[in-house]
């Protein structure tokens, strides 16, 4: 009973999603399975270090789920994502379950940019293109918003065209995640990237050990926890990179190698850094 067997069972049928989702949503709950799932709606005790039981990989569970939400919402087949993860105890939002209407890189992902004529126009959402989800605490998916903004907040063709990273699959853009270039078997090994908002605030990439860096001021090649690409960044954009899984302008060494983007590796940042 895992997400990884729905997800290959989606990719087989030829008929509606449901007469794959339901039977499938049926034997998770008789396996308790979002009961299991639902640890990790919240920070406490720090579970994802006991994330081993009886074969039962949280990390990597959370991960296959996110293939399969990244899978429906490619065609999109809205319906079947919400009876899907509303089923597993998910909270669905347009554009925030917080109170709040602003522009937000941790429950927003931008799909498309207008450009403003001002460029110091702030970024504003026009709509929201899909729902996001939360489980308890956790951030489970952004949801997908078309906005206008000033090219000094936002470029277009960079903000919605960049690689997008922790992310599997997208219809509009290249993606990275840690799966990507291995088997069949081991590219499920991959963890799910945790993001909480709690009441003392934003936890990003938590489970992770590096922290993104530790002085904003600080001349980022004298940082240990840097490889030579990520070196090549300013510090505002490594945090740009890890808020919103992107850069918002191109960055001033994008064009330092042709293989640059992709040899990135963002993934081993955290913030705040000193929450471990």
């Amino acid at each position: 009973m895992n997400a990884r067997a729905l997800y290959e069972a989606l990719l087989d049928t030829d008929g509606p999603y449901e007469d794959v989702i339901d039977p499938w949503l049926a034997q998770a709950s008789a396996a308790d399975y979002r009961v299991r799932l639902h640890v990790a709606a919240t920070p406490h005790n720090h579970w994802w270090t006991d994330k081993k039981e009886d074969g039962w990989n949280l990390l990597q569970e959370l991960y296959a789920l996110s293939r399969v939400s990244d899978y429906l919402l490619l065609r999109p087949h809205l319906d079947s994502y919400l009876r899907l993860f509303t089923a597993l105890g998910m909270t669905a939002f347009d554009q925030t379950p917080f109170d709040q209407t602003s522009f937000d890189p941790f429950l927003h992902e931008i799909t498309e940019v207008e450009q403003a004529e001002d460029p110091d126009s702030p970024i504003e959402i026009l709509d929201v293109r899909r729902p996001g989800l939360m489980l308890g605490e956790l951030l489970f998916s952004r949801a997908g918003v078309r906005i206008r903004a000033g090219i000094t907040h936002a470029e277009r063709g960079v903000a919605d065209h960049w690689p997008l990273y922790w992310t599997h699959r997208r219809a509009h853009r290249p993606t990275r995640d840690l799966s990507q270039g291995w088997g069949s078997n081991s590219q499920w090994r991959t963890d799910f990237r945790l993001d909480y908002r709690t009441p003392a605030g934003d936890l990003l990439n938590l489970a992770e050990a590096a922290p993104i860096d530790g002085d904003p001021d600080r001349d980022p090649d004298d940082y240990g926890n840097l490889g030579p690409d990520e070196r090549l960044l300013t510090p505002a954009e490594r945090r740009e990179l890890l808020r919103h899984r992107t850069f918002l302008r191109t960055p001033a060494t994008a064009a330092a190698s042709p293989t640059w983007a992709a040899d990135l590796f963002p993934f081993e940042w955290r913030l705040p850094a000193d929450h471990g």
